[in-house]
């Protein structure tokens, strides 16, 4: 069941696909205050909060993807696209904002989505432990309460929330491939040396993606001549390789005459504007942009349309970036910047003075004051920014969801096309997928993000995943395989590195080994990439089970990831474990995530199954008891736990995904298990 109440005047965000009729709008602090909402939530209108009081043995699940636990409880956190690629514990915030949750004692549980798309904070049982608090910065509202049809289990709570917003986003299936990034990427050749190595080694791959390198001077919707000449024919090649090329898309338009984006949008009123009318200005890759006004139906059209350059030209799947939107500085803080910092000169920088002035330099990016500094035209009214800023990344990626389309209508064909977008609300995961941002090399970022694969689910993005490897600071040959072993079971499956940082294609650990980065030769039987290639391998055998839970999960409104406790209700235990995962209906996975390590301690719900791979074709297998166990796990091992009575089904992976499907068969037929090719069960 679904309850809404409507607080004041809230802003239509578009996350909302069904009707509901509030049963309570609220238009007086005095009535607000004196009602129990929900019979659990009180208000109290002059600070602008929602509170409820949460019991000792209720858990808080969801919020998207954020810091910390799958169980929220102990901290705060808040709505607030940011552009931060520090995703230590400490931050409140990340790159996007899904404001739903669900509370569970492991008996019963209830789900509430907080439609708001400004400045949003959760204080869930970090000021008391006790008392789970909503704090607004307008109190303008549309809120959710869902208790299941018939069923108040957490994953029922999700189905009908889901149904509430929409069905999630499904990708073309070559995107459940494994896709090759980084930014560096500078040439046509530098694209080729990638594509024959990986195929040297043998290791299947799908996609490689094209960073802003491929752009004219990071001009959206451009290519560089010099650097990707015959961009068209170059697409064409690397198709007829089985490798589909992936280009980003970053959020601002480069201010540049003669440029037929930015031409086109001053002309036609494309952008978001000050105040004063002015188109607003600030920068981000190319130095002074424009924003598109996404929230702006003609404008959201065009840019949408914009897309078509690229597809005209074989590519068949983008990324969109930098769409909170990032912003390196604006014109007006940079000058009062600039302005402040003469009256440092020539000062002594004591220890005040000195993070004073560190401070100030700091203040140049991403800053608040510029968010509340240009207007949007949404729906007919002049809104400013950040009252919505929330929206701008689901709008970007609906632009081009919505411009897919028209591009398929007009080709007359149903072909689907890959989209994931780095920002995002509830809404977005209508038209495309998300992956978690610009992490770090850190041990602590694969369970990051294991943790964060749920929530994201419980949103409606399926289609997610993170840098594999991670995408900041210098990785190792071991903390990629272990977390290779982990992306191999995400539904986007992508390395990902940022330029400037230790190069982590697969094959560049065998160079070291070989001397072309050191003068040392290692032992030859030290080579790691034939593990590589297994583990990718083995991705590609799972594809039918990967591919299956997926489509159930998207055309059922369920979870492809899900915590233990949602399966396992009123198991303390499983409600503990927050270091493993169930993978569709029938499978468990617990990835190894710490140095060094052998092994790990497991937890398991019932007497499963555990398949222990060393290759798609060379694993051992064993049972293993309801309770705790150590199980040993090699640096080149996967662990999978499969419930009693269930098989897995298998089929020999290819050189990429296409190779694997039968002819004729479709990507409906392929989620029922019919149109792989040698498909067995183990």
């Amino acid at each position: 069941m679904i309850r809404k109440i409507t607080i004041n005047n809230p802003i239509d965000t578009g996350s909302v696909v069904k009707e509901i009729e509030p049963e309570r709008h609220f238009t007086t602090d005095k009535e607000l205050d004196d009602a129990t909402l929900f019979e659990r939530f009180a208000a109290d209108s002059a600070a602008k909060t929602l509170s409820l009081v949460l019991k000792d043995d209720e858990q808080v699940y969801g919020l998207g993807e954020t810091v910390r636990g799958m169980n929220k409880r102990g901290w705060t956190y808040t709505a607030n696209n940011s552009d931060d690629p520090d995703h230590t514990e400490g931050k409140h915030s990340l790159y996007a904002s899904q404001n739903f949750f669900i509370i569970t004692d492991g008996k019963k549980a209830a789900g509430y989505y907080v439609d708001y798309p400004g400045y949003l904070t959760f204080d869930v049982g970090y000021t008391i432990h006790e008392e789970l608090r909503i704090i607004f910065t307008d109190l303008d509202a549309d809120i959710y309460e869902i208790t299941g049809d018939g069923e108040n289990s957490p994953r029922a709570i999700v189905r009908e929330f889901r149904g509430l917003t929409g069905q999630s986003y499904i990708p073309p299936i070559w995107a459940f491939g494994f896709g090759q990034s980084r930014w560096g990427y500078r040439t046509e050749d530098d694209v080729r040396e990638v594509a024959d190595r990986y195929e040297k080694a043998g290791v299947p791959l799908d996609s490689i993606y094209l960073d802003i390198d491929y752009m004219e001077r990071y001009k959206d919707f451009t290519t560089d001549d010099e650097k990707f000449p015959g961009f068209r024919d170059f697409t064409a090649e690397m198709k007829k390789r089985g490798i589909r090329l992936v280009p980003i898309i970053d959020a601002g338009v480069k201010i540049e005459k003669g440029y037929d984006v930015y031409e086109e949008g001053v002309k036609n009123g494309y952008f978001c504007r000050k105040e004063n009318g002015e188109n607003f200005t600030a920068a981000v890759w190319p130095g002074r942009v424009h924003f598109p006004d996404f929230l702006n139906d003609d404008a959201r059209r065009w840019f949408g349309d914009k897309y078509r350059f690229l597809l005209d030209q074989g590519i068949e799947g983008f990324w969109n970036d930098m769409n909170e939107p990032a912003i390196f500085y604006s014109d007006e803080h940079l000058k009062e910047v600039f302005e402040k910092i003469e009256d440092y000169k020539g000062k002594n920088l004591d220890i005040n003075t000195f993070f004073e002035f560190k401070d100030l330099v700091g203040t140049i990016d991403n800053n608040p004051v510029d968010y509340r500094s240009f207007y949007h035209n949404f729906h007919g009214k002049n809104i400013r920014h950040d009252k919505v800023h929330n929206l701008f990344g689901f709008y970007m990626t609906r632009a081009a969801g919505e411009a897919f389309d028209r591009y398929r209508h007009d080709k007359g064909t149903d072909k689907r096309y890959l989209m994931f977008s780095r920002s995002s609300y509830i809404g977005m995961h209508r038209y495309g997928g998300v992956w978690t941002g610009d992490n770090k090399s850190w041990w602590s970022h694969i369970l990051l993000a294991m943790q964060q694969m749920p929530g994201l689910n419980m949103s409606g993005f399926l289609y997610t995943g993170s840098d594999t490897a991670g995408f900041g600071d210098d990785t190792t040959e071991d903390l990629a395989m272990r977390w290779t072993e982990f992306s191999i079971f995400t539904p986007l499956f992508r390395n990902h590195s940022c330029d400037g940082t230790r190069k982590q294609e697969y094959y560049y650990f065998d160079d070291v080994r070989e001397g072309k980065d050191n003068p040392v030769k290692a032992h030859t039987d030290t080579r790691h990439i034939d593990d590589f290639r297994k583990i990718v391998e083995l991705r590609y055998a799972l594809l039918p089970y990967i591919y299956s839970e997926f489509m159930k999960a998207a055309k059922n409104y369920d979870m492809y990831f899900r915590p233990l406790a949602f399966e396992y209700a009123g198991d303390t235990r499983a409600a503990e474990t927050e270091d493993q995962l169930m993978v569709g209906d029938y499978m468990m996975i617990a990835p190894v995530y710490k140095q060094n390590a052998n092994g790990r301690y497991v937890y398991v719900p019932e007497d499963m199954r555990l398949l222990r791979f060393r290759a798609f074709d060379d694993y051992d297998e064993e049972e293993v008891a309801k309770g705790d166990h150590y199980v040993k796990a090699g640096i080149n091992e996967t662990l999978i736990f499969l419930k009693k009575g269930y098989k897995l089904p298998f089929a020999a992976p290819g050189k990429n995904v296409d190779s694997m499907i039968e002819d004729g068969a479709t990507e409906d037929s392929l989620s029922e298990l019919k149109g792989w090719k040698n498909l067995q069960y183990i």
